[in-house]
């Protein structure tokens, strides 16, 4: 791969059925989401169920992506475990299968300091010539990427791009700066959906949304404007999209079951996953919680009253 990854990459949501890949509806889901302009697709992250996932269910949903895109857009795979030599495995698999980037998190369980992660990135790029991108994500690896670290491992050649999912813009926009001063050796894309805009004011190369599984046109058409430099469009299409993220804002659900339980419920509500269904020991939505997406979908715009 030679072009650096940037713009729009959702982080795909996995449609199961009885607990089984359901591939009608992935296929169904990649397609929309490239019909819509996507530039690559992030597979088996926070939203791809990566920790909930076996090795053979990785593989296969790595397979079936792989396969369904073929070559459309670049397909960067999710690599993350607790320590080093687990997630080399993953990416021997990743390679074996083809795609065209990994993506790795800090070591986590066993916590580390900051020389033991470095070496960790280091250790990674010496096990595979597939770009390898960090995934800032501390609320889930108790572990806050610096700046600092980031661009020398950039720097040395490590790493080809961070997805952000900190949720900490002051250290995002000291990340860009950082960046830009050392000659721009990162792709930055943010996971933060709602605050898309700011990033892309600080310097984003584009984003990694979850909610764009559910509306790809929105993150394109903010995405485009952003290129134009038309930043009332970008504003707009923003504040749209927040008030679409509402959907998450379910009752008596947290973390997981309440973001992810959101995007399947909306997708099944649109005709493109058959179930809402989540993985053990996740239950789906149901009743008043679905209603409130419908609720959310329709007046937003993507579903008709």
């Amino acid at each position: 791969m030679t072009t650096p990854i940037s713009g729009v990459v959702p982080p795909l949501v996995i449609p199961t059925k009885n607990g089984a890949l359901d591939v009608p509806s992935l296929e169904k889901h990649l397609n929309r989401m490239i019909d819509a302009g996507i530039h690559a697709i992030f597979v088996l992250g926070s939203s791809g169920e990566v920790v909930f996932s076996t090795s053979a269910r990785r593989k296969e949903i790595l397979e079936n992506t792989v396969r369904i895109v073929a070559g459309r857009i670049p397909v960067m795979a999710g690599v993350i475990d607790t320590e080093t030599e687990r997630v080399i495995e993953h990416i021997r698999q990743a390679e074996e299968i083809g795609v065209d980037a990994v993506v790795a998190t800090a070591p986590f369980y066993a916590l580390q300091g900051e020389a033991e992660i470095y070496r960790h990135f280091r250790l990674l790029h010496e096990a595979t010539e597939l770009p390898i991108w960090a995934y800032d994500i501390p609320v889930c690896v108790h572990t806050k990427l610096s700046p600092n670290l980031l661009v020398t491992l950039a720097k040395e050649g490590v790493l080809a791009g961070v997805k952000d999912s900190s949720g900490d813009d002051v250290s995002f926009r000291w990340l860009a700066q950082a960046n830009a001063e050392a000659g721009h050796p990162l792709q930055l894309l943010t996971g933060h959906e709602v605050v898309v805009d700011g990033a892309y004011m600080s310097g984003a190369d584009g984003c990694v949304p979850g909610l764009g599984n559910v509306d790809p046109h929105g993150y394109m058409r903010m995405w485009n404007a952003y290129q134009a430099g038309d930043w009332e469009t970008v504003r707009k299409e923003q504040d749209r999209l927040a008030d679409l993220m509402r959907i998450v804002l379910v009752q008596g659900v947290q973390g997981f079951g309440a973001g992810i339980g959101a995007f399947k419920t909306a997708l099944q509500l649109l005709g493109v996953f058959e179930t809402n269904e989540m993985p053990k020991p996740v239950l789906p939505l149901e009743g008043e919680n679905v209603a409130w997406v419908e609720h959310i979908l329709q007046k937003t715009g993507l579903l008709c009253g």
